[in-house]
């Protein structure tokens, strides 16, 4: 892509995306503009040749692509700082969690093809799961976002209806996601293996059982069953995890994240 992306907010998420583009070389680094009031906190990408600094405005001057990633709370600062600076053809998108589209159309009084993004972490290695959300935006525009995404990862153009979910369910998930890697590297230790033998299984393990549902396109379930055998060790485990509440936890604790986001909104 050789346009100009300008993203305003440097922290985990923004530099997590500048990291992604330069991993899976999708664009040159010089074409990467990120912003923090803190700069000396972007050093590492000045290094990798992204353009960083504290001037908003200059970052987006001529941007074709704008992300916001910013809080919420500051969302509506950041645009009233710069609604006068976008370019007349730049793409607006928000990584905000809980701003609606028209909200964010509101926010920075004009006419943009404006998106709500919610990747998750994983964008740092070109292997997110993003969710879309656009408004104000022709075929054309959505295709060039949907590809812009795509070199990051997997990309879904959601209803925004379901983009709290999707911050849940991806973006928070990533986080549930290792929270098991870790409890499994636990588990490892306490039958014998090294933290590091144990983690390294543990990681592969989960890696592999993910690329079976991507790849196979079969449901869990299925997969279950063929290492599943009557009176063998894995439905042992399995049923024990249950009746500690394995799952229901973890259903409760998408709910209770759900919630939070649906409070913040209100």
């Amino acid at each position: 892509m050789n346009k100009k992306i300008a993203i305003i907010g440097g922290g985990n998420l923004g530099s997590a995306i500048a990291r992604g583009l330069i991993y899976t070389k999708a664009t040159s680094p010089e074409l990467i503009h990120v912003t923090r009031r803190r700069v000396e906190m972007l050093s590492s990408l000045a290094e990798m040749g992204v353009v960083v600094g504290n001037d908003n405005a200059a970052a987006v001057k001529d941007a074709k692509i704008v992300l916001f990633a910013v809080k919420p709370y500051q969302i509506a600062e950041v645009c009233e700082e710069l609604k006068a600076h976008f370019a007349e053809d730049a793409i607006l998108i928000s990584l905000a969690t809980g701003i609606e589209n028209k909200k964010l159309v509101q926010m920075t009084d004009s006419k943009h093809a404006i998106c709500r993004a919610m990747p998750n972490t994983a964008v740092a290695i070109g292997e997110s799961m993003t969710c879309l959300s656009g408004i104000n935006m022709t075929p054309e525009q959505e295709k060039e976002i949907e590809q812009f995404f795509a070199k990051l990862g997997n990309v879904l153009f959601i209803p925004e209806e379901l983009m709290a979910g999707a911050t849940v369910l991806a973006a928070c998930g990533i986080a549930f996601a290792l929270r098991f890697i870790r409890a499994a590297t636990q588990g490892g230790i306490e039958i014998g293996f090294s933290s590091d033998f144990a983690l390294k299984i543990a990681s592969q393990t989960v890696k592999g059982a993910a690329q079976l549902i991507i790849e196979g396109g079969t449901h869990p379930e299925s997969e279950i069953d063929k290492v599943t055998t009557p009176r063998g060790i894995t439905i042992s485990g399995l049923n024990e995890m249950e009746h500690q509440g394995f799952s229901s936890s973890l259903i409760k604790g998408l709910l209770t994240s759900f919630q939070k986001i649906e409070n913040l909104s209100k």
